[in-house]
Protein backbone atom coordinates (compact mmCIF):
# COMPACT_ATOMS: atom_id res chain seq x y z
CA UNK A 1 0.00 0.00 0.00
CA UNK A 2 1.22 3.38 -1.26
CA UNK A 3 1.99 6.29 1.57
CA UNK A 4 2.74 10.04 1.60
CA UNK A 5 5.89 10.57 3.19
CA UNK A 6 8.02 14.08 4.14
CA UNK A 7 11.54 13.32 3.80
CA UNK A 8 13.97 16.42 5.21
CA UNK A 9 17.03 16.52 3.64
CA UNK A 10 15.43 15.62 1.07
CA UNK A 11 18.59 17.08 -1.21
CA UNK A 12 21.53 15.65 0.57
CA UNK A 13 23.52 12.29 0.34
CA UNK A 14 21.72 10.38 2.63
CA UNK A 15 18.54 12.10 2.07
CA UNK A 16 18.43 12.31 -1.34
CA UNK A 17 18.78 7.93 -1.48
CA UNK A 18 16.17 7.29 1.18
CA UNK A 19 13.61 9.22 -1.19
CA UNK A 20 14.73 7.52 -4.00
CA UNK A 21 14.40 4.01 -2.31
CA UNK A 22 10.82 4.97 -1.04
CA UNK A 23 9.34 6.65 -4.22
CA UNK A 24 11.19 3.28 -5.91
CA UNK A 25 8.94 1.01 -3.78
CA UNK A 26 5.91 3.32 -4.63
CA UNK A 27 5.33 5.94 -2.20
CA UNK A 28 5.04 9.53 -3.20
CA UNK A 29 7.83 11.41 -1.71
CA UNK A 30 7.63 15.61 -0.86
CA UNK A 31 11.10 16.38 -0.29
CA UNK A 32 12.01 19.61 2.38
CA UNK A 33 15.93 21.17 1.62
CA UNK A 34 17.25 24.27 2.45
CA UNK A 35 19.21 23.69 -0.93
CA UNK A 36 15.60 23.71 -2.30
CA UNK A 37 14.76 26.89 -0.28
CA UNK A 38 13.14 25.56 2.25
CA UNK A 39 14.28 26.51 5.93
CA UNK A 40 13.09 24.22 8.64
CA UNK A 41 13.40 27.45 10.77
CA UNK A 42 10.46 29.14 9.36
CA UNK A 43 7.33 27.22 11.45
CA UNK A 44 4.88 28.97 8.64
CA UNK A 45 7.60 27.04 5.74
CA UNK A 46 6.69 24.09 7.66
CA UNK A 47 3.25 24.68 8.30
CA UNK A 48 2.78 25.13 4.98
CA UNK A 49 3.95 21.76 3.77
CA UNK A 50 2.07 19.56 5.93
CA UNK A 51 -1.50 21.29 4.92
CA UNK A 52 -0.37 20.89 1.84
CA UNK A 53 -0.55 17.00 2.24
CA UNK A 54 -1.95 14.58 4.63
CA UNK A 55 1.33 12.28 5.78
CA UNK A 56 1.48 8.68 6.86
CA UNK A 57 4.82 9.43 8.23
CA UNK A 58 8.22 11.77 8.30
CA UNK A 59 11.54 10.55 7.93
CA UNK A 60 13.98 13.39 9.48
CA UNK A 61 17.19 13.51 7.81
CA UNK A 62 18.26 17.04 7.30
CA UNK A 63 20.95 18.32 9.87
CA UNK A 64 23.55 21.40 9.86
CA UNK A 65 26.78 20.60 10.15
CA UNK A 66 29.68 21.64 12.21
CA UNK A 67 32.06 22.06 9.63
CA UNK A 68 29.63 22.94 6.60
CA UNK A 69 28.25 26.24 8.62
CA UNK A 70 30.39 29.08 10.53
CA UNK A 71 27.15 30.16 12.48
CA UNK A 72 26.87 28.09 15.07
CA UNK A 73 23.15 29.82 16.21
CA UNK A 74 22.27 28.72 12.46
CA UNK A 75 23.07 25.32 13.19
CA UNK A 76 21.29 24.83 16.62
CA UNK A 77 18.69 26.44 15.40
CA UNK A 78 18.38 24.30 12.18
CA UNK A 79 19.03 21.26 14.01
CA UNK A 80 16.75 21.89 17.47
CA UNK A 81 14.14 24.41 16.15
CA UNK A 82 13.80 22.77 13.12
CA UNK A 83 13.19 19.36 14.60
CA UNK A 84 10.64 21.16 17.33
CA UNK A 85 8.69 22.85 14.51
CA UNK A 86 8.78 19.77 12.27
CA UNK A 87 7.20 17.42 15.34
CA UNK A 88 4.73 20.02 16.17
CA UNK A 89 3.53 20.02 13.03
CA UNK A 90 3.13 16.53 12.73
CA UNK A 91 1.46 15.84 15.69
CA UNK A 92 -1.22 18.72 15.05
CA UNK A 93 -1.81 16.87 11.47
CA UNK A 94 -2.12 13.81 13.32
CA UNK A 95 0.81 11.88 11.32
CA UNK A 96 0.93 8.34 12.96
CA UNK A 97 5.20 7.91 12.24
CA UNK A 98 8.05 10.02 13.22
CA UNK A 99 11.81 8.80 12.16
CA UNK A 100 14.67 10.57 13.63
CA UNK A 101 17.89 10.12 12.29
CA UNK A 102 20.76 11.34 15.13
CA UNK A 103 24.09 10.40 15.49
CA UNK A 104 26.72 9.14 17.49
CA UNK A 105 28.37 12.20 17.94
CA UNK A 106 26.00 12.21 21.28
CA UNK A 107 29.10 9.92 22.82
CA UNK A 108 32.71 11.91 22.59
CA UNK A 109 35.07 9.26 24.15
CA UNK A 110 36.79 5.84 22.98
CA UNK A 111 35.17 2.82 24.50
CA UNK A 112 36.49 -0.68 24.91
CA UNK A 113 33.01 -2.44 24.35
CA UNK A 114 30.02 -1.76 21.93
CA UNK A 115 27.99 0.90 23.40
CA UNK A 116 24.31 0.12 24.05
CA UNK A 117 21.36 2.70 23.77
CA UNK A 118 21.56 2.73 27.50
CA UNK A 119 25.30 4.40 27.66
CA UNK A 120 25.59 7.77 29.27
CA UNK A 121 25.78 10.52 26.58
CA UNK A 122 28.10 13.49 26.83
CA UNK A 123 28.56 15.18 23.94
CA UNK A 124 31.41 17.80 23.60
CA UNK A 125 30.81 19.76 20.23
CA UNK A 126 27.99 21.42 18.96
CA UNK A 127 26.44 18.98 16.58
CA UNK A 128 26.26 16.61 18.96
CA UNK A 129 24.75 18.54 21.54
CA UNK A 130 21.86 19.57 18.78
CA UNK A 131 21.76 16.16 17.93
CA UNK A 132 21.13 15.03 21.65
CA UNK A 133 18.78 17.81 21.97
CA UNK A 134 17.05 16.74 19.26
CA UNK A 135 16.33 13.37 20.38
CA UNK A 136 15.36 14.49 23.66
CA UNK A 137 12.59 16.91 22.68
CA UNK A 138 10.92 14.16 20.23
CA UNK A 139 10.50 12.39 23.38
CA UNK A 140 7.77 14.48 24.28
CA UNK A 141 5.64 13.68 21.01
CA UNK A 142 5.73 9.81 21.89
CA UNK A 143 1.99 9.98 23.35
CA UNK A 144 0.52 11.54 19.52
CA UNK A 145 2.57 9.59 17.71
CA UNK A 146 4.89 6.50 17.24
CA UNK A 147 8.33 8.61 17.36
CA UNK A 148 11.33 6.22 16.24
CA UNK A 149 15.38 7.91 16.96
CA UNK A 150 17.69 6.04 15.04
CA UNK A 151 22.03 6.69 16.66
CA UNK A 152 24.43 6.32 13.24
CA UNK A 153 28.06 6.28 13.09
CA UNK A 154 29.51 8.09 9.82
CA UNK A 155 26.84 7.01 6.79
CA UNK A 156 29.17 6.18 3.47
CA UNK A 157 28.36 4.59 -0.26
CA UNK A 158 28.83 5.80 -2.87
CA UNK A 159 28.77 9.23 -3.30
CA UNK A 160 29.38 10.09 0.32
CA UNK A 161 32.30 12.87 0.04
CA UNK A 162 32.99 15.84 2.09
CA UNK A 163 35.81 14.97 5.06
CA UNK A 164 36.63 11.61 2.67
CA UNK A 165 37.78 13.14 -0.13
CA UNK A 166 40.71 14.41 2.05
CA UNK A 167 41.49 10.33 2.47
CA UNK A 168 40.37 9.19 -0.79
CA UNK A 169 42.89 12.42 -2.52
CA UNK A 170 46.12 10.45 -0.14
CA UNK A 171 45.04 7.46 -1.82
CA UNK A 172 44.42 8.20 -5.62
CA UNK A 173 47.79 9.90 -5.73
CA UNK A 174 49.62 6.90 -4.23
CA UNK A 175 51.01 8.98 -1.04
CA UNK A 176 51.14 8.04 2.46
CA UNK A 177 47.95 7.32 4.37
CA UNK A 178 48.49 8.32 8.14
CA UNK A 179 47.13 6.27 11.26
CA UNK A 180 47.89 8.01 14.81
CA UNK A 181 49.14 5.61 17.07
CA UNK A 182 49.06 2.01 15.66
CA UNK A 183 46.18 2.71 14.10
CA UNK A 184 44.33 -0.47 15.87
CA UNK A 185 41.57 1.41 17.26
CA UNK A 186 38.27 0.22 15.38
CA UNK A 187 35.64 2.78 14.70
CA UNK A 188 32.14 1.94 12.63
CA UNK A 189 30.51 3.12 9.79
CA UNK A 190 26.97 2.58 8.58
CA UNK A 191 26.42 1.43 5.29
CA UNK A 192 23.93 3.95 3.27
CA UNK A 193 21.70 1.13 1.84
CA UNK A 194 21.64 -0.53 5.29
CA UNK A 195 20.51 2.63 7.16
CA UNK A 196 17.42 3.00 4.92
CA UNK A 197 16.20 -0.19 5.37
CA UNK A 198 16.71 0.77 9.22
CA UNK A 199 14.43 3.85 8.31
CA UNK A 200 11.52 1.68 6.65
CA UNK A 201 11.51 -0.80 9.07
CA UNK A 202 11.39 2.04 11.82
CA UNK A 203 8.55 3.44 9.84
CA UNK A 204 6.40 0.42 10.16
CA UNK A 205 7.36 -0.36 14.12
CA UNK A 206 4.52 0.09 16.39
CA UNK A 207 6.04 1.87 18.81
CA UNK A 208 8.62 4.56 19.83
CA UNK A 209 12.13 3.82 21.00
CA UNK A 210 16.04 4.50 20.27
CA UNK A 211 17.96 2.49 18.24
CA UNK A 212 21.61 1.89 17.69
CA UNK A 213 23.08 1.20 13.94
CA UNK A 214 26.04 0.40 12.81
CA UNK A 215 28.02 -1.77 10.29
CA UNK A 216 29.12 -5.50 10.81
CA UNK A 217 32.31 -6.90 12.03
CA UNK A 218 34.37 -3.80 12.10
CA UNK A 219 38.20 -4.49 11.71
CA UNK A 220 40.94 -1.86 12.65
CA UNK A 221 41.44 1.65 10.75
CA UNK A 222 44.46 0.21 9.04
CA UNK A 223 42.87 -2.68 8.05
CA UNK A 224 40.28 -0.48 6.44
CA UNK A 225 42.89 1.85 4.93
CA UNK A 226 45.11 -1.17 3.67
CA UNK A 227 41.80 -2.48 1.97
CA UNK A 228 40.90 0.60 0.22
CA UNK A 229 44.60 1.33 -0.67
CA UNK A 230 44.63 -3.16 -2.20
CA UNK A 231 41.24 -1.89 -3.89
CA UNK A 232 42.71 1.48 -5.41
CA UNK A 233 45.97 -0.69 -6.36
CA UNK A 234 48.29 2.62 -5.72
CA UNK A 235 51.48 2.84 -4.37
CA UNK A 236 49.62 4.27 -1.25
CA UNK A 237 51.09 3.13 2.17
CA UNK A 238 49.48 3.36 5.28
CA UNK A 239 52.38 5.39 7.53
CA UNK A 240 52.05 6.61 11.30
CA UNK A 241 51.50 9.59 13.48
CA UNK A 242 52.84 9.72 17.05
CA UNK A 243 49.38 9.51 19.00
CA UNK A 244 49.68 12.69 21.55
CA UNK A 245 51.40 15.31 19.60
CA UNK A 246 49.07 14.49 16.67
CA UNK A 247 45.69 14.59 18.76
CA UNK A 248 47.22 18.13 20.04
CA UNK A 249 48.15 19.18 16.81
CA UNK A 250 44.61 18.43 15.37
CA UNK A 251 42.87 20.14 17.83
CA UNK A 252 45.23 23.62 17.60
CA UNK A 253 44.69 23.24 13.92
CA UNK A 254 40.61 22.99 14.38
CA UNK A 255 40.79 26.05 16.80
CA UNK A 256 42.96 28.42 14.65
CA UNK A 257 40.03 27.68 11.49
CA UNK A 258 43.13 25.83 9.75
CA UNK A 259 41.58 22.24 9.64
CA UNK A 260 38.44 20.95 8.53
CA UNK A 261 39.06 18.23 10.70
CA UNK A 262 36.91 18.45 14.51
CA UNK A 263 36.06 16.93 17.39
CA UNK A 264 34.44 14.22 15.50
CA UNK A 265 37.14 13.68 13.11
CA UNK A 266 39.41 13.26 15.69
CA UNK A 267 37.64 10.93 17.82
CA UNK A 268 36.69 9.42 14.63
CA UNK A 269 40.91 9.17 13.90
CA UNK A 270 42.10 8.25 16.98
CA UNK A 271 39.13 6.24 19.38
CA UNK A 272 37.01 3.47 19.32
CA UNK A 273 33.56 3.33 18.87
CA UNK A 274 31.24 0.46 17.88
CA UNK A 275 27.90 0.71 18.25
CA UNK A 276 25.98 -2.33 19.73
CA UNK A 277 22.66 -3.12 17.61
CA UNK A 278 21.12 -5.80 19.06
CA UNK A 279 18.11 -4.07 20.09
CA UNK A 280 17.06 -3.22 16.28
CA UNK A 281 18.24 -6.45 15.33
CA UNK A 282 15.60 -8.11 17.70
CA UNK A 283 12.81 -5.09 17.31
CA UNK A 284 12.41 -4.58 13.82
CA UNK A 285 14.49 -7.86 12.09
CA UNK A 286 16.93 -5.39 10.98
CA UNK A 287 20.53 -6.62 9.83
CA UNK A 288 23.89 -4.79 8.71
CA UNK A 289 25.24 -6.26 5.35
CA UNK A 290 28.62 -5.00 4.72
CA UNK A 291 31.95 -3.83 7.00
CA UNK A 292 33.50 -0.84 7.14
CA UNK A 293 36.35 -2.17 4.40
CA UNK A 294 33.18 -2.45 1.87
CA UNK A 295 31.28 0.51 2.68
CA UNK A 296 34.70 2.90 2.27
CA UNK A 297 35.51 0.59 -0.88
CA UNK A 298 32.19 1.90 -2.50
CA UNK A 299 32.76 5.20 -1.79
CA UNK A 300 36.31 5.91 -2.98
CA UNK A 301 35.60 3.96 -6.17
CA UNK A 302 32.85 6.71 -6.95
CA UNK A 303 35.29 9.21 -5.98
CA UNK A 304 37.81 7.76 -8.51
CA UNK A 305 35.05 7.21 -11.17
CA UNK A 306 33.79 10.93 -10.93
CA UNK A 307 36.66 12.68 -9.68
CA UNK A 308 36.73 15.94 -11.61
CA UNK A 309 32.77 16.15 -11.94
CA UNK A 310 32.84 16.05 -8.09
CA UNK A 311 35.62 18.80 -7.95
CA UNK A 312 33.53 20.75 -10.48
CA UNK A 313 30.57 21.01 -8.25
CA UNK A 314 29.27 23.75 -6.58
CA UNK A 315 26.10 24.87 -4.31
CA UNK A 316 25.40 21.35 -3.25
CA UNK A 317 25.26 19.80 0.40
CA UNK A 318 28.77 19.25 2.14
CA UNK A 319 28.43 15.54 1.84
CA UNK A 320 28.31 15.73 -1.78
CA UNK A 321 31.39 17.52 -2.44
CA UNK A 322 35.25 17.79 -2.21
CA UNK A 323 36.21 19.35 1.33
CA UNK A 324 38.91 22.03 1.74
CA UNK A 325 42.28 20.55 3.57
CA UNK A 326 43.20 23.94 4.82
CA UNK A 327 46.95 22.77 6.63
CA UNK A 328 46.18 19.04 5.62
CA UNK A 329 47.70 20.09 2.30
CA UNK A 330 50.97 20.54 4.07
CA UNK A 331 50.95 16.91 5.16
CA UNK A 332 49.82 16.12 1.72
CA UNK A 333 52.76 17.92 0.04
CA UNK A 334 55.33 15.73 3.31
CA UNK A 335 53.21 12.29 2.13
Amino acid sequence: MSRTVLVTGSAGFFGGLLATRLRDAGDEVIGFDLQDGQDLRDREAVDAVFAAHSFDAVFHCAAMLAHAVKDKGFLWESNVDGTRHLAEAARARGVPRFVFTSSNCVYARSYDHPVTEEEPTGPIEIYGRSKLAAEELLRDFEGDMHVVSLRTPTIIDEGRLGLLTILFDFIREGRKVWVVGKGDNRYQFVYAHDLADACERAARHDGSGLFNVGSRDVPTLREVYQSVIDRAGTDARVANLPEKLTRWGMGAAYRLGLSPLGPYQNRMITSSFVFDTNRIEQAMGWRPTLNNAEILGRAYDYYDAHYDEIHARRNVSAHRQAAKMGVIRLLKWLS
